[in-house]
């Protein structure tokens, strides 16, 4: 079967940064579904017209990946506004009720970068925003998306949350 849309492909992959060192390696396949939004646009390009069996190595700047560095995703909020158990890495979805920040975007997914006695440091970008990336991946398997997929365009019951997820549509890039 032909990669078009829609289908549901079964990927294996290897990404890395523009040095070469590796950021998530997926060596189990794995089910995306493919024209909606659970790949990126540059990957799901290369795959058009595909089958099981091929394989491609991309190269993707920030816009094909997951957007530019934005400075202005990264605040400031009082410790008091988190658990005591707050790590580094740690990431929250949207800001803590009662927060100070008020121009931030409510719907971006914020890691904790830094934690100070009196305040933690947020920023709302995807981790690998302004970064260059390496995607080594090879197509697994190939299927027809079932009527749920096509209407979620997504194969996971939640929406899309793989790694290679476009940037949702936003003002700001994440």
């Amino acid at each position: 079967m032909q990669i078009t849309n829609p289908c549901v492909v079964s990927l294996t992959w290897t990404l890395a940064d523009a040095q070469g060192n590796t950021l998530d390696e997926l060596t189990d396949p794995v089910e995306f579904f493919y024209g909606g939004d659970d790949l990126l646009a540059k990957l799901e390009e290369a795959l058009a017209g595909q089958g099981e069996g091929f394989a491609c190595d991309l190269h993707l700047e920030p816009e094909h990946g997951f957007g530019d560095y934005d400075p202005a995703l990264v605040c400031f909020e009082p410790r008091a506004l988190f658990p005591t158990e707050l790590e580094q890495g740690m990431q929250f979805d949207g800001l803590p009720e009662g927060a100070q920040t008020a121009d931030m975007p409510p719907d971006l997914i914020y890691t904790v970068t830094e934690v100070y006695p009196e305040h933690v440091v947020l920023d709302g970008n995807h981790p690998l925003a302004g970064m260059a990336l390496h995607l080594s991946v090879k197509v697994r398997g190939v299927r027809a998306a079932s009527e749920d997929e096509v209407e979620r365009q997504s194969v996971d019951e939640d929406g899309p949350v793989s790694l290679l997820s476009p940037v949702p549509p936003s003002t700001h890039l994440h």
